[in-house]
């Protein structure tokens, strides 16, 4: 609690915004004030039209979006008991553990990405090809790790038996 508080207040920071992470706790109605004041000054910025009731299509568009994003893809290095912040579905995190059975979705997360890397480029939306990008170097990096201790488990290295020599005589 002390640690949130001090982040809060610009007291407490690292040079790796991760390892600063790992001391905050959101609350949701920290997390629910923030957004709405964020879209409520968005909101102030755009024109009327574009805040309207969705489509029934449109909605099940958006919900199928996040199911595809949904992430089961291992273990999160946290202590026991405290909420993750990211929902159980960022592959950026640094302490996710992947479980090898996890490793075909990864592989679909990672074509998903460079899908919606292609979709945001030709509308335009830069910013939003930066943040997948990030996502899918993180993604790509997390399966190369995968297999590497996939590789290792598999493999036997022949250590020989040692041999004690007495230095004394």
């Amino acid at each position: 609690m002390f640690a949130t508080e001090a982040i809060g207040g610009g007291l407490l920071g690292h040079s790796n915004i991760n390892t600063t992470q790992a001391y905050l706790a959101v609350f949701d109605e920290e997390l629910i004030r923030a957004y709405r004041a964020f879209v409520d000054h968005r909101r102030t910025e755009r024109p009327q039209a574009e805040y309207r009731e969705p489509t029934d299509e449109e909605w099940r568009e958006f919900q199928q979006h996040f199911q595809t994003r949904k992430l089961e893809l291992g273990e999160r290095g946290r202590p026991y008991g405290t909420p993750c912040k990211h929902e159980h579905a960022c592959v950026r995190c640094p302490s996710l553990r992947l479980d090898p059975a996890a490793r075909p979705r990864l592989v679909e997360i990672i074509a998903n990405l460079r899908d919606r890397i292609q979709e945001a480029q030709l509308n335009g939306w830069l910013g939003e090809v930066a943040g997948l990008r990030t996502s899918l170097n993180e993604a790509a990096r997390k399966l190369v790790s995968l297999d590497r201790t996939k590789d290792r488990a598999t493999s036997q290295v022949a250590l020989g038996i040692p041999i004690i020599t007495d230095r004394r005589t």
